[in-house]
């Protein structure tokens, strides 16, 4: 590559990877008041999945599931990820 084009593939490759972070300008970024101090709803929503992930190994061990469903570590996750995403969805006011 030519030096001068380096300038202008500096300007498209930060201008590509900083345009995620224009959404967040008009409303603030999504979080919630927790005991005064605000927390991003992403980070609520991951607690909130790993947390429905562990209830769930837990009621598939208290029901015996856990002999008949197989994959268990895939269908713990998923049901983590289902929980997270309704969080997100429903903190967000997008559900």
């Amino acid at each position: 590559m030519k030096q001068r084009t380096w300038p202008r593939l500096a300007l498209v490759c930060s201008f590509v990877a900083f345009m995620p972070l224009a959404g967040c300008v008009a409303r603030g970024a999504p979080s919630w008041s927790l005991f005064g101090a605000y927390f991003p709803y992403w980070l609520v929503s991951a607690m909130i999945g790993i947390v429905g992930a562990l209830v769930a190994h837990r009621v598939f061990i208290s029901t015996g599931w856990i002999r008949v469903v197989p994959y268990q570590l895939s269908v713990c996750t998923a049901i983590g990820i289902v929980a997270g995403v309704l969080v997100w969805l429903w903190g967000t006011g997008q559900f």
